[in-house]
């Protein structure tokens, strides 16, 4: 068997999340946040919209983890983000960490924004 080391630079994986909290790289952080490769910080909500698109050269993808459930992005927001030329994928936060998660450990060019559940 083959072992690969996984590093994930600045960005840090998913560990856990509850109801309000995520786990990120051994730091618990309260409510809503963006992980990617400039580290892990909390984050206003679907507001902050100049907190993501400061991502925009440093990624491909951004995953946004809607809570419990999927939900749609406000209209605008991810009008905002694709005119940047932003991909932009929406799916329930334990998905989304899920697919941070291993797309982190295959060096891809992403980030993560959560609502907790």
């Amino acid at each position: 068997m083959r072992l690969n080391e996984i590093s994930f630079t600045d960005a840090k994986p998913i560990e856990g999340y509850g109801a309000g909290f995520f786990r990120i790289g051994g730091e618990v952080f309260q409510g809503p946040v963006i992980a990617g490769p400039k580290g892990t910080f909390g984050w206003q909500g679907y507001e902050d919209v100049d907190a993501l698109l400061a991502l925009k050269d440093e990624i491909d993808v951004l995953f946004f983890g809607t809570g419990a459930e999927t939900a749609h992005l406000p209209s605008d927001v991810r009008a905002t983000l694709e005119e940047a030329g932003m991909g932009v994928e929406v799916m329930a936060s334990p998905a989304a960490c899920r697919t941070y998660n291993v797309l982190l450990s295959e060096g891809r060019r992403i980030a993560l924004a959560l609502i907790p559940v």
